[in-house]
């Protein structure tokens, strides 16, 4: 059962993953593929989401055990994803066709099967709140490597990133917006694991 929806997920992140480089080549002219996967990279989404595929094919395949501050982690930087997409970046654009089903698969389904994994299936014993702070590195190395990479390119890929548009005392508001949010939500989520069964196993 642990293996056959770890496998779910992970081909459902997986097939979200090619349905939104194809949409990107085709937005982007159809250049090379190393082009169009450089451009997906500066995405905090796609990002995350290639670390939910890697997770869950390797569970799937070999019957790994995620450990409890990496499932729980990874879990809440996807539901982020999710949160941040419906909340702030929805509105900006309407996708139709396979970009719609892209958009759906990487932030709406992927968010919601990990977190069923989590409440379900995952070991969730021993969690702290210095496991939220953990969880803070990988937001955190992400917002300075595509404010270095706005920096060299010129491309931001998200609004509230955008130091050429916003100037940079805006942005640092914004990413410590965001940085206490994950922070919030690292927190809820160690207080809602122990709410539940300590003896379930991942």
């Amino acid at each position: 059962m642990y293996r056959v929806f770890a496998a779910g997920i992970a081909l459902l992140a997986l097939a979200a993953l090619v349905a939104q480089f194809l949409v990107s080549s085709k937005l982007m002219g159809s250049p090379g593929w190393g082009d169009v996967l450089w451009r997906m990279a500066g995405y905090f989404t796609i990002l995350t989401n290639v670390l939910v595929t890697i997770t869950f094919a390797l569970k799937a395949l070999s019957g790994w055990r995620i450990g409890t501050a990496w499932s729980s982690g990874l879990t809440l930087w996807i539901l982020v994803v999710g949160a941040v997409y419906h909340a702030v970046l929805a509105a900006l654009w309407q996708p139709t066709g396979l970009a719609w089903w892209a958009d759906q698969g990487l932030h709406t389904a992927v968010p919601l099967l990990v977190l069923a994994w989590w409440l379900w299936l995952a070991d969730k014993r021993g969690l702290r709140p210095r496991d939220a702070i953990l969880w803070l590195i990988w937001p955190a190395a992400y917002c300075a490597y595509a404010l270095i990479r706005g920096a060299v390119s010129g491309f931001y890929p998200y609004p509230f990133l955008d130091v050429a548009t916003l100037g940079a005392a805006t942005v640092a508001a914004n990413a410590g917006g965001l940085i206490l949010a994950f922070a919030g939500g690292g927190l809820a989520l160690v207080a809602l694991a122990r709410r539940f069964d300590h003896g379930w196993q991942s």
